[in-house]
């Protein structure tokens, strides 16, 4: 029995350092990548999660960054698209320091 709380705290231990881990990586490192040009990215986003057909024909690589986004910032269950547009617009700002 000894052994088995052993090993649950060691990966409970081992899970938690990498949940923080990643999360520091979004906040420090990915997040601001998209600093660049906020705007454009949060309406890609939107059309991503929208349209049908989103990017048809245009060019491919806003759309990957704004994709990577969708998964450092992911929507809620249940969240409507407004409200999901302001989180999302409220974390880029925060992480970016700036107001759009």
């Amino acid at each position: 029995m000894h052994r088995i709380l052993i090993v649950f705290a060691l990966t409970a231990a081992i899970m938690l350092f990498i949940f923080n881990s990643a999360d520091w990586y979004a906040n420090k490192t990915a997040l601001p990548r998209f600093c660049e040009k906020p705007a454009q990215t949060v309406a890609i986003v939107e059309e991503i999660l929208t349209s049908p057909t989103p990017g048809e024909g245009k060019e491919r690589r806003p759309y990957i960054i704004a994709a990577k986004l969708i998964f450092l910032v992911p929507r809620e269950e249940d969240e409507p698209m407004p409200d999901y547009m302001t989180r999302l617009r409220s974390r880029i700002s925060q992480s970016c320091g700036v107001a759009f």
